[in-house]
């Protein structure tokens, strides 16, 4: 059977280094100056990121969620707090992330511990979401665990449908809401020629943070 072969799969990466000074003092002052223009670069989804947890078992795991806002305490999303990874940031809160900007050769890397967002944050967003998307929320209240099939989703969506008239607001439901990962560790990563990229950990210590330079 034909296929290509990963390993013949090669990307040069040419651009401008990035250098020490080019960085900001705080890692998300300069998270803000980095999604911004892969805001403008035109990138699919540049809020697209990798979320790894641990689950109770010990085995880590990965998937793609959005953040859905950042500041300088740290990164947002939202999902159900029953789901699997609910479920593992609740028993373990330390979580990372990683948002793989290929396309423009650059990756950022966040570890640190998530924290529940506030009823009144959670109920400000989800009356944001479009109403199908408010819906869904309540269809997938068994989020990650088996249904027998897709019939049932799509019955579970119309009978929610059926409970609030079209321009009537649909409630947050009290498993759906948001965390906060607070960053400990950020590292800022270029692709380089020759793969001799470019690395800078800022790790918080105390109040403060250290940056550093990490070899590729």
């Amino acid at each position: 059977m034909d296929h290509q072969n990963p390993a013949e799969l090669r990307k040069p990466y040419v651009g401008e280094p990035l250098r020490r000074r080019d960085l900001a003092d705080l890692p998300m002052a300069q998270f803000h100056l980095w999604f911004g223009e892969a805001h403008e670069s035109g990138l699919a989804e540049p809020n697209a990121m990798v979320l790894s947890s641990v689950e109770p078992s010990g085995m880590p795991r990965s998937r793609t969620v959005l953040m859905k806002g950042y500041d300088a305490s740290g990164l947002r999303f939202f999902t159900n707090y029953t789901s699997r990874k609910g479920q593992a940031l609740d028993v373990d809160p330390r979580a990372s992330v990683v948002f793989p900007w290929h396309a423009i050769r650059r990756q950022v890397l966040v570890a640190g511990r998530v924290e529940r967002l506030g009823d009144e944050e959670n109920d400000r967003y989800f009356a944001t979401r479009p109403r199908g998307s408010q819906l869904g929320a309540w269809a997938s209240e068994r989020q990650s665990r088996p249904v027998a099939d897709r019939t049932e989703l799509d019955r579970l969506f119309h009978e929610f449908d059926s409970v609030w008239g079209t321009d009537e607001p649909i409630p947050r439901p009290t498993y759906w809401g948001g965390y906060r990962l607070v960053p400990g560790e950020v590292e800022f990563w270029q692709g380089g020629e020759d793969r001799m990229h470019d690395r800078f950990r800022y790790v918080r210590v105390g109040e403060a943070w250290e940056i550093e330079r990490l070899a590729p």
